[in-house]
This record gives C-alpha cells, sequence and structure tokens, in this order.
C-alpha cells in the first residue's frame, strides 16, 4: 500500500506515517539534504500537521510532528519539547490557504533547481514533454530572505496558479492533493533540471519546436484538467 497515496478524509495518524515517509524518500533522494525543508498536509477538519525546524527530515517520528490551526495556533506539539515550529511555517499555511484544492505541501532543497536559478536560468518545461503536459511553465520566484515574511510574499501570486515552482537561490515548493503527488512533482522537475543542466554542458539545449506549443497545452488540459493553471509555452 501507498502510504503517500491518501484520500482528502486521511486520519491524523496516516498523515503522520505519510509525512515522516515523505521525509524518508526525500533524505535518501539528496532534496531534503541536512534538516532543510519542511513537510506538511491538511486534514479534513482544516487543521494542518507539519514538520518541526531543527530536525532532519530523514529522521523523523510520528511524534515529532506539529498539528496547527490554518492560522497557525498549535493543536498539539511533539513529545519532545526541545523541538520548534519552523519559521517557514507561514509559507506552508498560505500555500494550503490559497489552494483548497491541495491538500499536500513539500518544501524541499533539490540540487539542480538551486543551481538554475544561482545562475539566473530558468527550468524549460518544453525540453522535456513530462514536465511540459503535467506540470506546465514552473515559475522562479523573486529573491526572499528565509525565515521571514518575505517567504509568503515570494510564492503567494505563484502557487495560485502552479503546483511546483523554484525558490530563488533556496529551493523548491510543491504542492498536491496527497503528499505522493506533491512529491512526483519534486522528482519530475528536479529530474528535468538535471538534464537541462547537464544538456547545457554538452552543448545547446533543445526544445519541443514552437508548432507543437498549442497541441502540448491542450494535452496538458486533456490529461490534467484539474492541474493547477499554468499554461504550456516558452
Amino acid at each position: 500500500m501507498n502510504i503517500l497515496r491518501y484520500s482528502s478524509d486521511v486520519e491524523e495518524s496516516q498523515l503522520r506515517q505519510a509525512i515522516v515517509e515523505t521525509g524518508r524518500i526525500g533524505y535518501a533522494k539528496g532534496f531534503l539534504t541536512a534538516n532543510n525543508g519542511n513537510i506538511s498536509g491538511r486534514l479534513e477538519d482544516g487543521t494542518i500537521v507539519i514538520s518541526p525546524t531543527g530536525l532532519c527530515k530523514g529522521r523523523m517520528s510520528e511524534d515529532d510532528l506539529f498539528r496547527l490551526q490554518p492560522d497557525g495556533t498549535v493543536v498539539s506539539s511533539p513529545t519532545d519539547e526541545s523541538l520548534s515550529i519552523s519559521s517557514e511555517t507561514p509559507m506552508h499555511l498560505a500555500a494550503l490557504r490559497i489552494r483548497p484544492d491541495r491538500q499536500a505541501c513539500l518544501h524541499a532543497h533539490p540540487t539542480f533547481c538551486i543551481a538554475l536559478s544561482v545562475a539566473d536560468r530558468p527550468l524549460l518545461p518544453l525540453m522535456v514533454p513530462e514536465v511540459a503536459v503535467v506540470l506546465g511553465n514552473i515559475p522562479t520566484s523573486d529573491f526572499g530572505l528565509p525565515s521571514s515574511d518575505d517567504d509568503v510574499r515570494i510564492i503567494r501570486d505563484l502557487v495560485a496558479e502552479h503546483d511546483a515552482l523554484i525558490l530563488r537561490n533556496h529551493g523548491s515548493l510543491t504542492l498536491g492533493r496527497h503528499l505522493d503527488e506533491a512529491l512526483i512533482h519534486l522528482e519530475r522537475m528536479e529530474h528535468a533540471a538535471e538534464v537541462q543542466v547537464l544538456a547545457s554542458l554538452m552543448g545547446e539545449v533543445n526544445l519541443y519546436p514552437p508548432s507543437m506549443y498549442p497541441q502540448l497545452a491542450a494535452l496538458r488540459r486533456r490529461m490534467f484538467p484539474n492541474a493547477g493553471r499554468a499554461g504550456t509555452g516558452p
């Protein structure tokens, strides 16, 4: 059974298991290095279960998580009283508030996505069809000071239209109906970023021809009618 692919009426214990497993997978793949990143999911009553700060996401337990009201008020705390709420929690709460159609939010630090933003290069969705069709255009945010109100400012407009985005010089943010979808979005765009970086080292990065843009966009709308509203174009 895939515990990351749960329904909207998931029980808290199941969501906690899914967050811990997402952390383990993300750490193993190098998306959540050291104690970086945060993972959150929404329960049917609107409360949010989220990972703490200062703890490796690959070595969390179900008792290490916080449960919060949508406004950030703590409902329940970890059994380890030394753990505290991440200063990036407002970014998660804002993303889930803006996107009531998405129940999971994953902030990670994928190497190749960050490298593109550091080099001031956009991720090119029309390089590989899977990204163009599934995610459409993937934007890169403005600069934001981590652990500040900037976290919310730089993602507010972008998450309304996109399920995946790059945080400039910082990391990534992906949304999903469950954590499996949010993790797949992360894996997909990091793979595309790696292909783009490697292709650029070997020569020119070739995109799909402009004549195919409308067809790719139409395929995206047909296959994923409930996806983020980001289009497919240059």
